[in-house]
């Protein structure tokens, strides 16, 4: 009774093997296919690099997995032998080559019009070549075959492999668990039906028998172990991956969907992804009103071939800079944006990337501070008109009272008073011509001649205010090449200054040189001074120490002065008085003559 349990026992286990090996490398193939379906699904959300180790790792660890499966498959059955030889590896390697060609034509998708129906015949060439030459690649004594089985076996390995790449790529919840049972399924049963169809008699050789693998239990650990150790620890790797990159999808995706700005990925010159800013921006309701329609239904016609040509350049350029562009909305709206376009990936296709800002605040903000603006400087215009012309109407003013006065009349003044009249009309026509650039006439001038015609013309107002003018002239002609009358405007305003800070009368102190290359007028005064904090501010616009002063006529000095490549230098002590330093470049009048001739 006790051998007959004993036998019982014997044969429970014998009869347990079989199903063991059975379950454990439909396993193993179901874990490879779903590892590999999840490699070759990132594909579509890398790229570079990335996508090549996703490519290389999906067709590794499919290929290996196959392999173990191929292996364990054949210890289901007791009486076919496992062979160890230089079979194995090239076996291993065939199926990881065919893989990876398969996964490749995966990813031409928009390039490649029947790349799924490609890919899964490559696939199922790449599995059959496995498991036919690993059975016959050994020395073959005697072979017999069932055609009908072969075909069956090929026709179920090519059906099973293309509906399980078509369900990787379904938008079903649980596609990938569905496609690997359908794939890991697939190539088990074929492999059990190959086996059918060939009954093959070796010659003698290093192979081993189920039994023989009974007996040595730690070469079988081992064959299975590897293999499952393998094909775990993948399926670990690319698990924590894809969780990561699902995490980093959920950042950006949040991040893009509450972005305030449009964020568009075009196909083509197609929508097609448009975040909620861009559905609020152009005023639909539904994502479906934009996407799969061209953007040149929401673009003014006349921006259509520049827009064209910019969209083919991206190809070679990359990315664009921030460009202004008026886009249309639904309700025909005229939308002030400002667009950055970078080339990337949509369904592992070539698309581009569309950040769109609205800026129609901001333009209608500029146009207001453009407005401003010109009120501002229409206001600085007339102050400064205003004080360009006050300047002779006072001077016109005094010799018109000496003259009412019956004092002795002098021709001179007439002479003055005429040129400040031409002068008046002068600012009057440069005020009326202002839309057009204004060309002033330079000529060689005697900084002396020009000096006492601007005394002559301020002296009656000076000795109104009980104040002396005393110039030294010097001896030798100071030659400038510039504009009479603006240089003339330089001395008037500088002096009139000194004029109106000496309130309570004295000299004015003139003198005329030439040092070096430089021309140097130095007019000093015995003011109250100027404090450092005010010297600092000199010559900034409507910046004045006087109650009635708008500011303008040092600034329109030091502009005068600047043009003709000269300086102005202020020093000033409180309680003494102030120096203004002009500086004009020296210029012989023959000196271009010479140089022409």
């Amino acid at each position: 009774m006790s051998v007959s349990a004993r036998d019982l026992l014997m044969n429970s286990i014998m009869t347990f093997w079989p199903v063991f090996f059975l379950l454990l490398a439909l396993l193993i193939s179901i874990l490879a296919s779903y590892t590999m379906f999840n490699f070759i699904g990132n594909l579509k959300r890398t790229n570079g690099t990335f996508r090549q180790f996703w490519l290389a790792g999906g067709a590794f660890v499919f290929g290996v997995g196959l392999w173990a499966k191929h292996f364990v498959t054949i210890l289901v059955d007791e009486n076919e032998p496992l062979i160890f030889t230089w079979v194995m590896p090239v076996a291993l390697m065939f199926i990881i080559f065919f893989s990876l060609m398969a996964f490749v034509m995966l990813t031409l998708d928009g390039v490649l019009k029947y790349r799924l129906l490609i890919g899964s015949s490559i696939l199922a060439f790449g599995v059959a070549i496995m498991n036919y030459f690993s059975v016959l690649g050994p020395e073959i004594k005697n072979l017999e075959d069932n055609p009908n089985f072969i075909f069956l076996s090929l026709v179920l390995l090519f059906i099973g492999t293309y509906f399980s790449f078509l369900l990787s790529e379904s938008a079903y919840r649980y596609r990938k668990l569905m496609a690997s049972l359908l794939l890991g399924g697939s190539v088990v049963l074929v492999q059990i039906i190959g086996k059918k169809a060939l009954h093959i008699e070796y010659v003698n050789g290093t192979y081993l028998t189920f039994d023989r693998l009974n007996e040595d239990i730690n070469l079988m650990a081992l064959i299975v172990g590897v293999g499952a150790l393998l094909i775990l620890m993948s399926t670990l790797v690319t698990w924590y991956i894809d969780k990561r990159l699902n995490q980093m999808d959920e950042r950006y995706r949040l991040l893009v969907e509450n972005s305030l700005d449009t964020i568009a990925i075009l196909k083509g010159d197609r929508w097609g992804f448009v975040n909620v800013a861009g559905l609020r921006m152009f005023e639909a309701e539904m994502d479906s009103e934009l996407l799969g329609k061209t953007i040149y239904h929401f673009l003014p016609a006349k921006d259509h071939d520049a827009i064209r040509e910019r969209l083919h350049n991206l190809v070679f350029t990359g990315s664009s800079k921030p460009i202004e562009q008026d886009w249309l909305t639904l309700n025909g709206r005229v939308l002030h944006t400002e667009i950055v376009e970078t080339m990337t990936t949509l369904d592992n296709e070539p698309a581009i990337q569309v950040i769109i800002r609205d800026i129609s605040e901001r333009k209608k903000n500029e146009e207001l501070l453009i407005n401003s603006e010109k009120l501002y400087v229409a206001g600085q215009l007339a102050a400064g008109i205003a004080h360009e012309i006050r300047n002779p109407l006072t001077s016109l003013k005094g010799f018109l009272q000496l003259i009412a006065s019956g004092r002795k009349n002098n021709n001179s003044y007439y002479d003055i008073m005429n040129a400040e009249l031409d002068r008046i009309e002068d600012i009057v026509s440069e005020l009326l011509m202002l839309s057009k650039p204004q060309v002033y006439e330079l000529n060689y001038q005697d900084m002396r001649v020009m000096m006492r015609d601007t005394v002559t013309l301020l002296e009656t107002q000076a000795i109104l205010h009980n104040i002396a003018i005393e110039a030294e002239y010097g001896t030798d002609p100071l030659w400038i090449y510039g504009v009479e009358n603006q240089v003339k405007q330089v001395f008037i305003n500088v002096i009139k200054n000194a004029i109106e800070a000496m309130i309570d009368g004295g000299a004015i102190s003139i003198k005329l040189s030439r040092e070096s290359d430089g021309v140097y007028v130095r007019i000093r005064d015995e003011g109250p001074g100027i404090g450092e904090d005010q010297l600092a501010k000199m010559g900034q616009p409507f910046y004045t120490t006087k109650e009635k002063g708008t500011g303008l006529g040092l600034m329109v000095s030091y502009k005068i002065v600047d043009n003709h490549q000269g300086k102005i230098d202020v020093k000033s002590e409180l309680g003494k008085g102030t120096l203004f330093e002009i500086m004009l470049p020296f210029r012989y009048p023959d000196a271009v003559i010479k140089k022409s001739s």
